[in-house]
Parts: structure tokens; sequence; C-alpha cells
């Protein structure tokens, strides 16, 4: 093999081996951060979002994220907050993973006023991306605590914005969002509580990211069955991943959810949240529960959000590997 031959079949070989390593790279990783490795739990809500460019989305941290110092988090560029009840942008936390159990996490550590997203901000210096009213709550919160109020930034439904390889738009859920007054603190804080009330943040929001790669993904938030769903969720995003909510009562029940899948986005794979209960042991689905539920009334594959396993999914909203 002559010196040109050899250099020309280098190059090949190493644009062939960019080629494989671009075409892995290109899923999109996510990650649920529950509160008991490899389960699926009572209050996980959790999940990060990484895009092959490497943007990380922190989508409500809630309860289960052990505050800012958690080791799981690793770099957070934007976190993303469906509304401001506790279970969703963080009233309390883990002290540290696994403490309790599934169905009863050791939720023990206060974030107010602060909540568990100011902090996360703060500590990773990343943006809060939020709908409606609570970009002017985040923004406030930031500034007091000595960050950068422009770090809270607004979606609102119909319009988007782009960080990096990702574009975020928010999309409507049907819910309530009021502050508690704990979260608000002082005298007026206090007054709330006093009466019974919360104070004003305008509609609870879902989202909608689109990924680099191309992949759609719908992040349910807490809501009820919307007309949305399927007008703008799968008829303008079209939609291919969908994350929502099954846990009844307080949000879609596993038929009512099954149903918003099968009928009204018709995506390719869904990830179900906000169980409210011990959905698995050892990793596997306990019967009868709502997550079995769901499951089982589901037409399109259902992938567990267990604990700290990371799922790939293509475009195509397809899971690779990791599930």
């Amino acid at each position: 093999m002559t010196a040109i031959q050899f250099l020309r079949h280098s190059i090949i070989t190493a644009c062939f081996l960019l080629t494989v390593e671009s075409a892995f790279a290109a899923n999109v990783k996510i990650t649920p951060l529950g509160s008991h490795d490899g389960e699926f739990c009572k209050f996980d809500r959790a999940m990060l979002l990484q895009d092959p460019d490497g943007t990380r989305i922190l989508y409500d941290a809630g309860r289960t994220v052990a505050g800012a110092n958690d080791v799981r988090l690793g770099k957070v560029d934007v976190i993303l907050v469906s509304h401001m009840h506790g279970d969703h942008v963080g009233d309390r936390h883990l002290k540290t993973v696994n403490a309790g159990s599934c169905d009863k996490p050791d939720i023990v550590v206060s974030a107010l006023p602060n909540t568990n997203s100011v902090n996360i901000a703060l500590a990773k210096k990343a943006r809060i991306i939020t709908g409606s009213e609570m970009p002017k709550f985040f923004a406030n919160k930031l500034e007091t605590l000595g960050g950068d109020a422009s770090k809270s930034q607004l979606v609102r439904f119909g319009g988007s914005t782009r960080i990096n390889g990702v574009t975020i738009a928010s999309v409507p859920a049907v819910h309530s969002n009021g502050i508690a007054g704990a979260m608000i603190g002082g005298e007026l804080g206090h007054m709330l509580d006093t009466a019974g009330l919360t104070a004003y943040a305008g509609p609870p929001t879902g989202y909608i990211l689109t990924f680099s790669n191309g992949l759609v993904v719908y992040l349910s938030g807490d809501t009820g069955i919307t007309a949305e769903q399927d007008t703008v969720v799968r008829g303008h995003y079209d939609a291919k991943l969908a994350v929502i909510n099954i846990g009844n009562t307080f949000t879609t029940g596993p038929k009512e959810a099954a149903y918003v899948i099968n009928e009204l986005i018709k995506p390719a794979s869904v990830i179900p949240s906000h169980a409210n209960q011990a959905s698995t042991k050892n990793g596997k689905l306990i019967a009868e529960t709502n997550a079995d539920i769901f499951s089982k009334a589901s037409q399109v594959p259902v992938h567990l959000p267990l604990s700290g396993h990371t799922m790939e999914f293509d475009k195509a909203g397809n899971c690779i590997t990791g599930c």
C-alpha cells in the first residue's frame, strides 16, 4: 500500500467512525431522578433530558432531587416548572437518595421559601423557563437571593424559545396553579395561609421540546384531558414521545391518560409520571397500580421511569437503549 493509498484509507475509516459515533450520539437521553434507585415511586416527577449537543434540561425537580448538591444532577442548563405545587416546584426534598421507602420517601428537608427549583437554578447558574405569570415570581426569588433575575424567562402558549439546539414551547394544561403562602413568606404569605388562599400564578403549563435530532417530546405537567392534546400536541407539533401524568384524583387517571395517548396524541412511545404511589418493586411493575393499569391500556410502548436508569430515544420516538 502506497502512502497515498494509506492516507486515503485512513480518511475513509475516520469518516466512517465519525458517522457511526454521530449517529449514536444523535439520541436524546432521558434520566428519571426519583426517590429510590431503580424504582418508580410515589413522588417521582423529576427528569433530566439531554440533547445530543449536551444541553441538559431538568423537568419538575420536585421533592426527589436531593437539593442542589444531588450528585445525579451534573450540569443543568435549563429548569422547567410546569406549575407551582410543592411536589413539582419543590417545597421540600430528600436529604439523601433512597431515604425512606418507595411509598413513603423521607422528604424531610424544607426548601421554603426558596423552593428546590430556585436553589438548583442558583447553584447551577441555570435558566428557569416557565409560562403564564410564573417568571416574575422566579425572577424575584433569584434576585433576592443574589442571583440573576434575567435567568427567569417566559415562554407563553403559541410561542417558543431556543436554548442551544433545543426549542422549548409551552402548551395548555388544565389544573390549578396557586403559589402557597409559605413560598412567599413574610406577612403576605402568612395572611394567605391564614385565609386558606394561594397567590395567582396564571394557568399551569405543559411543554413541547424539539431536540436537535428532530425528536419532539410532550411534557404534560399536571393536566386532565384537553382538546389541545389533539389539535396542538399531535396536530401541530406531532410529538413522538410523551411524558404523561397518571396519578388520578389530583391529575389524569391511568385510563384517561391511556385515552390521551391512544386517541389524541398517538406518539411512538410514552413514559408515565406522577403515579402517586409505589409503582414498582425491584424494578418490576406492581399489579393493579396506576402504572400497571396504564401500561395495559396503552397501545404504544410504555417505558417506566426507573430512577437513575438512562433511556435513549431516536428522532422517531423509539427507545434505542435503556428501556
